[in-house]
């Protein structure tokens, strides 16, 4: 379904102090980054805050701000994923359910959101409209929910708002990016299941998350990320038991400190350690 290969993404900054101030400099943001993903599964890349997660949904989506620097390739479905292409995808074929609720319209009722998205995937007004209610019903979005404004949805709410638009839209490739943040237990768990559900369609769903004990039970490939690198690709059962599975002394690390395996956090600081070394 996608294919990237050897990404590099750089973006620019200006150094601190008077006399350099207006020097441009580039930061590294992916550093040759490769993976494969495949029809039907849910791929989950996880890392921790500034590992480089979102940037690479926003690269895969072509939403990269004007200046940035990327090098390397896309292919979807088989042909290059170039610039020309990801606009002709994008709400279409391709699909992003953003971090932030603020994506949705505050002066626009949810189900005309909804729409709005069918629309934009080809869709006929008619159509649309009435795919726009099987989607929200889909989601447990009830008639109050539906002719709601987003700042009248809980976060559970909204964010099922932004999986059923990336629904309508039909896309085979549907990113979520942090779609559990700030989501109590029961509302997090519906949404998960709900991306869970759309690749059981048929669809691929690249998960991107901090939370590694949340993505596991849907997941069925697990990307680790740090610094803008790809730690390692594993299947999720290899996180299990003392994590030998894992090749990677940081991904089982991290795998180990979490609260189900007792904290561990020596063994993470032992990694922190030949990392800083290395």
């Amino acid at each position: 379904m996608l294919t990237i290969d050897c990404l590099t993404l750089q973006l620019p900054y200006y150094a601190a102090g008077y006399a350099a101030w207006w020097k441009r400099r580039w930061a590294t943001c992916l550093d040759a980054f490769s993976l494969t993903l495949s029809p039907g599964e849910v791929h989950a890349v996880v890392g921790a805050s500034g590992a480089g997660k979102s940037l690479l949904a926003y690269a895969i989506m072509g939403l990269l701000p004007t200046p940035a620097r990327l090098n390397g390739q896309l292919y979807y479905q088989g042909r290059p994923l170039d610039a020309s292409r990801q606009r002709q995808l994008r709400g279409r074929e391709l699909a992003l359910i953003p971090q932030s609720l603020s994506a949705l319209d505050p002066l626009v009722r949810t189900q005309r959101q909804v729409a709005w998205a069918a629309q934009r995937a080809g869709q006929a007004p008619a159509h649309a409209w009435h795919a726009s209610q099987q989607a929200l019903d889909h989601y447990q979005l009830d008639a109050r929910a539906q002719q709601a404004y987003a700042h009248e949805l809980s976060g559970g709410m909204a964010r099922r708002v932004l999986t059923a638009m990336a629904h309508v839209s039909q896309a085979k490739l549907v990113i979520a990016d942090e779609p559990s943040v700030g989501l109590d237990p029961h509302q997090r768990q519906r949404v998960l299941d709900a991306l869970r559900e759309l690749a059981d369609q048929g669809k691929t769903v690249i998960l991107i998350t901090h939370d590694l004990r949340h993505a596991l039970p849907i997941a069925d490939h697990v990307t680790i990320m740090r610094g803008g690198k790809l730690i390692e690709t594993a299947p999720a059962s290899a996180f299990q038991g003392s994590g030998a599975a894992l090749t990677s002394a940081y991904s089982q690390a991290l795998w180990l400190a979490l609260p189900d395996n007792a904290f561990a956090t020596t063994t993470l600081s032992h990694c922190e350690k030949e990392t800083n070394v290395a």
